[in-house]
């Protein structure tokens, strides 16, 4: 399979035409809003499984907790941030260790739901039906909710103490200033490289696919992280200037603002299946286009 990176032998203008006729004939707008709807459901079992790992390297008021607990607050836009760390916040005072212990399980099964969403959704936008056993289905997507968690912390903890990380290492190996201002630029391109990592997991192991080929960037995965960070930050400047749903909806409009940011996560996730797909797809009617004419030729020679 040719890489990904070719297009599929289209041009970008190509490539972004395509996908833009799929996303409509693939009502993408409408299960982005379902997805919207699994991720609000999973999303505080999401937040109680992180915290459980957490709490495995870091205890109750640690800097380090208290540090990623307020960034988990601050990835939502607006006053949704201030549920999200009001919702953390009393979940942790209400359970003790013995609880979080036991509610890990329940946790990480509520918590795939929304994952189980964005299976789905993937399967419909590569047009395959889901085929794997419920066992095999169901495990696919705890474990990819596991490795999502998993590098969710990482890249919020480059971002967070990527600085600190970087003076650990140069004091440890006896490196200069040099290598401390070289890791403070590189921090966040690795967590971004992270998230990357994160989305092309997601592209590789969620659809049912017969064929399957790992990448470790893909442009959808490319795509889908641009795509969702230039969302979350435009709708967090319209917000920070506009915001009008506070003042409309009261304490409502947190909520509203939250399932809004989830839509666009959502959106994001699929827009990057769907450049993926079409690549894919471009890629198998060019490859058999191709062997036909080379059947053609050899029969026309053989004449």
């Amino acid at each position: 399979m040719p890489s990904l990176w070719r297009f599929g032998g289209l041009t970008p203008i190509g490539l972004t035409r395509l996908t833009v006729k799929k996303i409509g004939t693939d009502e993408l707008s409408t299960r982005s809003a379902a997805l919207s709807y699994y991720f609000l459901l999973a999303l505080f079992p999401m937040f109680l499984f992180l915290l459980s790992l957490i709490g495995v390297i870091a205890g109750p008021g640690s800097e380090l907790r208290e540090n990623i607990i307020s960034a988990f607050g601050r990835l939502a836009p607006g006053s949704a941030s201030q549920v999200v760390h009001s919702v953390v916040n009393q979940t942790l005072q209400a359970s003790n260790g013995l609880k979080l212990a036991a509610g890990i399980l329940g946790a990480l099964w509520s918590a795939s739901g929304g994952m189980s969403a964005v299976v789905t959704s993937l399967n419909i936008i590569y047009r395959v039906s889901e085929t794997r056993p419920w066992w095999k289905q169901k495990l696919t997507v705890v474990g990819l909710t596991v490795a999502l968690a998993g590098l969710i912390i990482a890249a919020l903890v480059l971002a967070l103490y990527g600085g600190k990380i970087g003076e650990a290492i140069a004091n440890h190996a006896g490196l200069g200033g040099a290598f401390r201002i070289f890791w403070r630029v590189v921090q966040w391109p690795a967590a971004f490289a992270v998230m990357l990592f994160a989305y092309s997991i997601i592209y590789y192991f969620a659809p049912n696919l017969d064929e399957r080929k790992w990448y470790w960037v893909t442009p959808g995965a490319a795509a889908g992280v641009t795509v969702w960070l230039l969302t979350s930050i435009g709708f967090r400047l319209y917000l920070h200037f506009f915001n009008s749903y506070s003042a409309t909806y009261g304490s409502l409009g947190a909520v509203i603002i939250l399932t809004l940011w989830l839509f666009m996560t959502g959106f994001a996730i699929l827009v990057g299946g769907e450049i993926n797909c079409v690549i894919e797809q471009t890629d198998k009617k060019r490859e058999t286009f191709e062997g036909k004419i080379r059947q053609i030729d050899q029969q026309t020679k053989a004449a």
